[in-house]
């Protein structure tokens, strides 16, 4: 008996709580999709406070050291946290250039230390970095040119690819969020009109839908990209790009919400507000859409890495975002040579970054349609 009451009392402890709260108490149980979740909310983190987390500014050039392989990071009691010296060394014979320990260039750590200004979001002027150089701690022949440090090496400018990739996460990670937001727009009001109306309507923009999807996206994208005038400003060229993706990924969502709509158009409540004489639109986003805005988010949540991965495939190709910007996919045209990337692996820490970032999407993704699945075991 007391199994029982205790089973009864756990589904009476279920029906008081809102759908909300359901949906939150089954992600929870998901640990993938939560460290997923936490993972994302470090990511963006990063990339919002990218001029303080980035050591060196991302443009910031030292042909001393190009294709400097990553410095090691060392610890002692008496000089605390420091990274040890390299120098560059030319082969006399195969003139091939390479790096060599050299302990009289080891360069002492600090955190919250002085260096390259920025602009915290955009628009506080800073000078404080998370990990930078402790410039205290170096005597004063020390020359300025090797007072830098790269923990993921550097490129043939000798630019330091750790600081380039948190600057890129601006961009990269923006570019999802930004299209989700168009798509999201799109989505809720063609789908929303498909399925509420009905009829010859919802042919006319289903039969759209269709003609949008037949055509292979990667092409698409390219020739979007392509159209894209050379001489625009960076800012045009990144709202351009956005753009062009979200016009591509709104007939999923439109599709979701058409079919919701459909099935829930016909309920009482529905019927009860339009004999009412509630106006279409409040029917629509007043009774209908909140029925069923979980599959929604899932939706939008699920569509950013497609976001992400155009954007990326389009800059690597140089039809997309183009230098000065940084961005993971610009980083990428350096992997165009299977030399260099043989040479120096370290120039693919961008894939990485944008590997785990989908793989997190996904995750997460994946969490919260089994949270949000009504038919879901509790």
């Amino acid at each position: 008996m007391s199994l029982f009451g205790e089973d009864k009392t756990r589904d009476l402890a279920f029906d008081t709580l809102s759908q909300w709260q359901l949906v939150r108490l089954r992600f929870c149980k998901h640990k993938l999709a939560v460290t997923a979740f936490f993972v994302l909310g470090v990511l963006y983190t990063v990339a919002l406070f990218a001029g303080f987390f980035a050591p060196q500014s991302p443009w910031t050039r030292n042909l001393d050291y190009s294709y400097c392989p990553p410095h090691r990071i060392a610890f002692s009691v008496r000089r605390g946290l420091y990274v040890k010296g390299i120098r560059q060394h030319t082969d006399p014979i195969l003139m091939r250039k390479s790096y060599v320990d050299d302990p009289e260039r080891n360069v002492p750590l600090s955190l919250f230390v002085k260096g390259a200004p920025y602009r915290l979001l955009g628009f506080i002027p800073c000078s404080r970095h998370f990990l930078g150089v402790d410039a205290n701690e170096l005597p004063v022949c020390f020359p300025a040119r090797h007072r830098v440090f790269f923990l993921l090496g550097a490129d043939k400018y000798g630019r330091d690819i750790l600081s380039r990739v948190i600057s890129g996460a601006r961009i990269s990670l923006s570019v999802g969020l930004i299209g989700i937001a168009i798509t999201f727009v799109l989505g809720l009001l063609i789908g929303g009109i498909s399925g509420y109306a009905g009829g010859r309507v919802d042919n006319v923009i289903q039969r759209t839908i269709e003609i949008i999807n037949s055509f292979p996206r990667l092409p698409m994208w390219l020739a979007l990209g392509a159209a894209v005038p050379g001489d625009w400003s960076p800012l045009k060229t990144y709202f351009a790009i956005t753009i062009a993706l979200s016009l591509l990924s709104w007939t999923r969502l439109a599709r979701v919400v058409r079919g919701k709509i459909l099935a829930l158009r016909e309920e009482d409540y529905a019927m009860a507000a339009r004999l009412l004489g509630a106006g279409h639109g409040r029917i629509i986003f007043r009774h209908l859409l909140p029925g069923f805005t979980s599959h929604i988010i899932v939706a939008l949540t699920l569509n950013i890495p497609g976001m992400i991965l155009g954007e990326t495939s389009l800059s690597f190709l140089g039809l997309g975002l183009r230098p000065p910007i940084v961005s993971w996919g610009v980083m990428l045209q350096d992997c165009m040579d299977i030399k260099a990337v043989s040479y120096y692996p370290w120039l693919m820490a961008p894939v990485v970054m944008i590997v785990a970032t989908v793989l997190c999407f996904n995750f997460f993704g994946d969490g919260l349609r089994d949270a949000a699945d009504p038919y879901a075991s509790r």
